[in-house]
Order: C-alpha cells, then sequence, then structure tokens
C-alpha cells in the first residue's frame, strides 16, 4: 500500500523543473555527485550542492541521489527546483557606449569600468549586450548561448578599454577563430602594488579556479589544473611604492592578467578579489596612509585597462588596429604618484630597503 505522503512528494517530483543538466562523457572516471557538479557550476559552493542533494533537488537518469553517488560515464545528471527557471528576455537598452570603430560587420567599443559584458547572476539588465542589441538588431548568437550575442571576448565588469563585437554572423565565426588561434593583438595597462624586479618578463602558469575560493582563480605551477596562460610584461613607470606595466596577452583565460600578475607577487592595485585594496607597500605613516585612501578613492576598482587591440577584419582581411587613453579614474592614481614620490623620495629608498 502507497503512504499518502509518498504520494505526495511523487506528485510534487513531477512538477520540478530542471535547472541545470550535464551529460558525463564516456572518459569520466567515477566521480563523487557533488564533486562533479562542483566543476561545472560557477559561483557555487559544494556545501551548497550538497544541501541540494539532501533536499532531493540532484537527479542521476531522472532519479532523486544523494552527494556520495558516483557519476558514471553516460550519466545525466540535473539539478531541479521546485520553481521554474528565470526566463532570459533580451529587452534593447540605450546605454550610452564609446564607439570607436561600427560598420556592417564588427563594433569596436571603448568600454567603460563598471559595466557588466553579458547577463547573468544579478545583472540582468543593463549590460553591454543590452546596448548593443539597441545598436544591431540581429547579433549572432555563438555556442555561449543567446545570453551573450555577438561577444567572442569579452572583459571583466571593472576592466575598461578596447573590445571588438561581431555584428554578423560570418563576423562571428571568424573572430572567435583568431582569438581561439591566438592570432589577436592584446595591450593592457595596469597599476600593480610594489616595484617590479624586471623592466620586463614572462608569466607562464596554467590558471583554473582556486581549490580554497571558487570566486577567485590560481595558477597551478603542475600544470596539472587549469589552462596553459602566457602573459607579457614591461615596466612603463616605476614609483616604488607600485609599478605601471604593460601586459600582453599571449592567451586569455579569466582574470588572467590579475592572477598572474598577483603570482608574480605584485596583485593590481585596489583589485578587491585579489587583496589589492589593501597596502601592500609603503610606511606606516597616517600621512601615506591618508594617500593610498584617497587614491582608491579616485579609482574604485581595480587598475587595469584594454588600452589597445589589433585584429583581422572579417569581411576584408586588413588589420585593424585600435587604441584608447588610460582613464581618468588611473590616470588620476598615477598623477598622485608622480607627487607623492616628487616630495618623498627619501621615503621611497627607505620603505625599500625594509
Amino acid at each position: 500500500m502507497v503512504d499518502p505522503a509518498d504520494q505526495h512528494d511523487e506528485e510534487e517530483r513531477d512538477d520540478l523543473y530542471v535547472h541545470h543538466s550535464f551529460r558525463a562523457e564516456k572518459g569520466q572516471n567515477p566521480l563523487r555527485v557533488d564533486k562533479f557538479l562542483f566543476n561545472f557550476l560557477e559561483d557555487t559552493s559544494r556545501s551548497r550542492i550538497q544541501k541540494a542533494a539532501d533536499a532531493g533537488a540532484i537527479h542521476v537518469n531522472g532519479q532523486p541521489v544523494k552527494s556520495n553517488y558516483k557519476v558514471n560515464p553516460g550519466d545525466e545528471v540535473a539539478i531541479v527546483m521546485a520553481e521554474p527557471p528565470r526566463e532570459y528576455e533580451l529587452i534593447p537598452e540605450e546605454i550610452p557606449l564609446d564607439i570607436l570603430h561600427r560598420d556592417e560587420h564588427v563594433i569596436v567599443i571603448n568600454k567603460q569600468p563598471g559595466l557588466v559584458c553579458h547577463p547573468g547572476h544579478g545583472n540582468f539588465s543593463g549590460t553591454l549586450v543590452h546596448g548593443l542589441a539597441y545598436l544591431a538588431e540581429n547579433l549572432p548568437v555563438g555556442k555561449s548561448g543567446e545570453e551573450r550575442p555577438g561577444l567572442v571576448h569579452r572583459l571583466d565588469k571593472n576592466t575598461s578599454g578596447v573590445m571588438v563585437v561581431a555584428a554578423a554572423e560570418h563576423a562571428m565565426s571568424h573572430l572567435a577563430k583568431q582569438f581561439f588561434d591566438r592570432t589577436t593583438r592584446r595591450e593592457y595597462v595596469a597599476i600593480v602594488w610594489g616595484n617590479v624586479k624586471e623592466d620586463e618578463g614572462t608569466i607562464t602558469g596554467h590558471i583554473g579556479r582556486s581549490l580554497r575560493d571558487r570566486l577567485q582563480m590560481a595558477v597551478f605551477e603542475d600544470g596539472l589544473e587549469g589552462k596553459h596562460a602566457v602573459t607579457h610584461y614591461k615596466v612603463l613607470q616605476r614609483f616604488g611604492y607600485v609599478t605601471v606595466v604593460s601586459c600582453r596577452l599571449e592567451t586569455g583565460r579569466t582574470h588572467q592578467i590579475r592572477v598572474h600578475m598577483k603570482y608574480l607577487g605584485h596583485p593590481l592595485f585596489n583589485d578587491e578579489r585579489y587583496g589589492g585594496d589593501k597596502i601592500l607597500k609603503g610606511t606606516t605613516f597616517t600621512k601615506y596612509k591618508q594617500f593610498i585612501a584617497n587614491c582608491f578613492k579616485a579609482c574604485p576598482r581595480h587598475a587595469l585597462h584594454a588600452k589597445s587591440l589589433g585584429f583581422t577584419h572579417p569581411a576584408t582581411g586588413e588589420l585593424q588596429f585600435f587604441e584608447s587613453v588610460i582613464p581618468e579614474d588611473m590616470r588620476e592614481v598615477i598623477e598622485r604618484f608622480e607627487n607623492y614620490t616628487q616630495f618623498n623620495g627619501d621615503g621611497i629608498k627607505k620603505d625599500e630597503e625594509k
């Protein structure tokens, strides 16, 4: 005899909605389902996944499983909820954009800091994609899905600078291949903490999601985790306390410059996620602390700007190159350090000797 309560649970289960679904590939080794999902779901802790399993919200091949279930090749793993996923509709919005170039194939913009590139995780309006949809009604859709039409690369929310967007299907494929083949030319300018030892150099290290903090990326020296990443850097200005560097990307990994510079021992200035929002170099004097506070206020984001971008035009085959000036907030920080070190040169030398 079926217990009425069990029957009720079964009826509710029929009303569940699939929010995320993943199929284990043929080469999949037996792996706990919570670890399996942890590798796929961004910004989601393993404990949260385990709680979802405890609530019967994780299904494998249509059946609820506990978090210690071992996923095997061919398994269909899904997270289900009682309510349907939020439906996303791209509604064009008139957003002020600094357009450097526009034709029927590509749109090149100078992205302002604070602008999110595409919808998701609480940003369902006011993104770059919404502004681009206002400019071009039929932005092409790539493998990333409809939430990122036209985007073949992206900049972090608080990174400013040059971006290219595809305005036609042919351009989408052409540009995506250029980024994949690493034939684009990308130069960034960053303000980093400390006095970078070498005038120029190359940072090589696999980058993947941190095992300690899933909101961060990290360098894996053994190369067993993450993806191959290469950053070339060159010192532009030295102020003892901070250094202005030019970075040229050979690869394009998430947070690449921010992670590689931290790995080198020089986190980006005011980079909250990677520890650069604290005084990492300098004196303990109140005057200096106030000076840094004023610099943080002048540039309330990590100091990184995509200065230039070169690519082959998908229609003409010609090399296109676009540049943008360092934005005002970063320029103000550089000017403040120029003035401060001019009158406090001895302070720098003493600090360097410590």
